[in-house]
């Protein structure tokens, strides 16, 4: 009997999900034309488990609730869609586990990057409010409503993709929602890092000081703040990164040429969030901020003044 996987007529199956398997059809009928790596997948699972453990003792011990929040959804996002990559690799032609690895991975940094957001906003209040083009909490709030949108472009294109069947129409539909997020997120990193800079530059400029004696300690002379100013900066970059590389790969389509080259995938995608997290997980804003992660926080409600939070200038 021949070989139907090395078959160059052999026509794909509409219910290919359902029926086929390595053995029976080529890779051309599965969800990804390559077999998923099982030990480079497992791990990135085992790597994200370790940092979502990491995280979640870090932020109970030094109760920056709002920051383990963001973390903690996207890494357990990251790693369960790394475990639907493991499932792939046994079985690459079923839909759901390609839908479990493609949506899980597409949202999850959009929750990394709200933790990111409230750092800034605190690190503003550290150094001087005044010299923000926004304020502390309007950034916070403004940039995880960009997340949000981004979120919901993306969950609903997944979910348009997944209810597609064998719509083609209807699967680009739902593939072109999810770019559309994406290309959402990237340009709200961009605007996000353009603020920052802006930032550091006026206060670098300003030679402002602020009279606050609670957070005096974090600006002088303090390393490890400094150097989770660093991480930060470095995280924001690098999931900056993985972002337009997952706009390039969703635009040549699921079935394009970059969506299906494994080997970009895994230096694109996982180790560009893992280092994002892995940085602030060892220079975590707890430790940076040393005691004083509240004495930095904004008022969700507004009642906190910017003039509380700086003190009086000098």
């Amino acid at each position: 009997m021949s070989n139907i996987t090395n078959s160059s007529s052999f026509v794909c199956p509409d219910n290919a999900s359902d029926i086929c398997t390595i053995g029976t059809c080529p890779l051309e009928c599965a969800q990804v034309t390559y077999i998923p790596t099982l030990a480079g997948n497992t791990v990135y699972v085992a790597i994200f488990g370790l940092i979502l453990i990491a995280q979640i003792g870090l932020g109970a011990w030094y109760r920056t609730w709002g920051f383990l929040a963001g973390m903690v959804f996207g890494l357990i996002l990251e790693t369960v869609g790394y475990a639907g990559r493991i499932l792939m690799h046994n079985n690459p032609f079923d839909f759901n586990n390609f839908l479990i690895y493609l949506i899980c991975l597409t949202i999850g940094p959009a929750f990394l990057s709200a933790s990111i957001y409230l750092c800034l906003s605190r690190i503003i209040i550290v150094y001087s409010p005044r010299l923000s083009r926004l304020q502390p909490r309007t950034l916070s709030l403004m940039f995880m409503c960009f997340d949000l949108v981004a979120l919901i472009l993306q969950a609903a294109g997944g979910a348009i993709a997944a209810s597609a069947d064998d719509d083609q129409n209807e699967s680009d539909t739902g593939r072109n929602i999810m770019i559309a997020g994406l290309v959402w997120q990237v340009a709200s990193l961009a605007v996000f890092m353009l603020l920052w800079a802006d930032y550091l530059w006026r206060l670098r400029k300003s030679g402002e000081r602020v009279k606050n004696e609670k957070l005096r300690h974090l600006r002088v002379g303090f390393r490890r703040f400094k150097y989770f100013q660093y991480a930060l900066w470095t995280a924001t970059i690098l999931i900056f990164i993985r972002s337009v590389y997952r706009v390039v790969e969703l635009q040549g389509g699921f079935d394009g040429a970059v969506a299906n080259d494994e080997v970009v995938f895994m230096i694109f995608e996982g180790p560009m969030i893992i280092l994002a997290t892995f940085v602030l997980t060892v220079l975590h804003p707890g430790y940076a901020f040393a005691g004083s992660w509240q004495d930095a926080a904004w008022s969700l409600t507004g009642k906190k003044t910017e003039a509380d939070a700086e003190g009086i200038m000098l």
